[in-house]
Formats: C-alpha cells, structure tokens, sequence
C-alpha cells in the first residue's frame, strides 16, 4: 500500500513540473512574441515613413531628369552677329553638349541673343570628350574647364549613388516592418541633396571659367530648367532626409515642444 502511494506521489509531482515548465515556456514564448511586436513599426509611423519617402522620391526623379539632360545653361550669340538668316546657340549639360542653328525670323524681335533652345532647327549633339581622352570641348572659341566639369559630374554621380542607397534603406525597413533602417536612409538623402547642389555650384563655377577663357565673341549666357530640376531635387531630398530624422527620433518633437494640457482642466 505505501509503495503504491509513494509512486502516486512521484507521479503527481512529475506532472506538475512538467505542467509548470510547460507554462513557464509559454510565457516566455509569449513574452518574446509581445517583445517582438513592440519593436515592430505601427501603422502610423508606417503611413508617415511611405509619405518621407514618396517626398524623396520625387527628388530622386528630378534628380535623374536634371543629370540626364543637356539644357544646364545656354550660351548664345547675337542673333545679328554673322549677318545672314541664321544664328548659332550652344546649350550643354554633364555629359554632353550641343550646338543649334536657328531662323532669325522665328526668334522674338525684342530679343537681342540667338534662342531659345526650344526653337525648331539643326542640332549637333556629341558627347564631352573630356571623359574618354580626356580633351576639353571649345564653343565659340571658348575652352571648357575639365576639372571643373568632371567634378560636377562625380558629385552628381555619388548623389545618384548615396540615394539608391537610401532607397534601399526605406525599402528594408518597410518590408521588414521595424525602423532600424530609418535613420541611415535620412543620412544618405541629406547628404545626396548635399551633393546634387554642390554639383550645381561647381557647373555654375565651370561656365564661368568658359566664358573667361575667350572674349573674342560675345556670348550672353544662362542657367536653364535642368538645373532647375536638379536644384529642386536637392531641397527636396533634404527635406525628405529631415522628415526621415523626426521619425527616427525615440520620441514625438511635437509633445516635447507643446506642453500636454491636464485632460481635467
């Protein structure tokens, strides 16, 4: 009779063991799980960090509109200046530049230079050679400056490079739903934006030098709408960079600037 007691003791007190260590793991299952879902985004910071992104993307766009197209600046004769029925105009941009001859009649008679651009007429577009054998381009008996186009050229690359990277950034974190990834996204648009205005003040500079190479014909000159895409582009990639910060922060700015008013007041 005792050994039969003895041996429902033991019994019952494996089973409650096991019943404890089962529940003791269940809880610590569980309590991993809740842990896990706490560091998981919301759907509120999810919708904003969709909408910082969407912001950076439109800067992406006119980023790569800007790099790829020749109309930074336009450099025009007098549109009298050979004295026929035609004038010549040069627009060029990072990568190459072209030279158009236009109709007098179909310019604007209060307009004094060739153009502009968008009028009808023969182009010639070719490609710097300055990239491959390393030889400036001359326009109007004007001399490019190498240095200077190839260092826009660069930062608008490690521009185009820094906001694929951020990209990558905001995609990871939204497919893996946790903001991990937030902050070095907001670095690389921030310092892209950076670079894509550095690179328009280093073009901005290199025109400069090309119209002091040579003063033997007189050419009116400016900026034209790529570089306004790529000015665009680069507050807008800043600005996108700055929402990615706010949401990175551990805590609201709103609620430490505005003071919580007392819900019994």
């Amino acid at each position: 009779m005792w050994s039969n007691f003895f041996v429902q003791q033991e019994d019952d007190g494996r089973v409650g063991v096991a019943g404890v260590g089962q529940s003791g793991g269940l809880g610590a299952m569980k309590g991993g799980r809740v842990q896990r879902r706490t560091n998981r985004m919301n759907d509120s910071l999810e919708g904003k960090i969709k909408l910082a992104f969407f912001v950076s993307i439109i800067g992406v766009t006119l980023t790569v509109l800007g790099m790829g197209t020749e109309f930074w600046v336009e450099l025009a004769q007098s549109k009298n200046f050979s004295g026929n029925q035609t004038c010549q105009m040069a627009h060029y941009g990072l990568w190459k530049g072209c030279i158009r001859t236009l109709w007098v009649a179909d310019i604007d008679p209060e307009r004094t230079s060739c153009g502009p651009a968008e009028l009808p007429g023969e182009s010639n577009c070719t490609y710097f050679k300055f990239f491959t054998s390393g030889e400036n381009a001359v326009m109007f008996k004007k001399t490019t400056n190498k240095s200077l186009n190839l260092a826009a050229a660069v930062l608008a690359l490690m521009s185009l490079t820094m906001m694929v990277m951020g990209s990558i950034c905001i995609v990871m974190s939204l497919s893996k739903g946790v903001p991990f990834f937030v902050k070095p996204a907001s670095f690389c648009f921030i310092l892209s934006g950076i670079l894509v205005l550095l690179s328009i003040l280093i073009f901005h500079q290199s025109v400069l030098a090309l119209l002091s190479s040579d003063h033997s014909i007189p050419v009116h000159h400016e900026l034209s709408w790529s570089v306004v895409c790529a000015g665009s582009a680069g507050a807008m990639l800043i600005f996108g960079g700055l929402l990615f910060v706010i949401l990175s922060l551990p805590f609201s700015p709103w609620q430490k600037c505005l003071p919580h008013k007392n819900s019994a007041t």
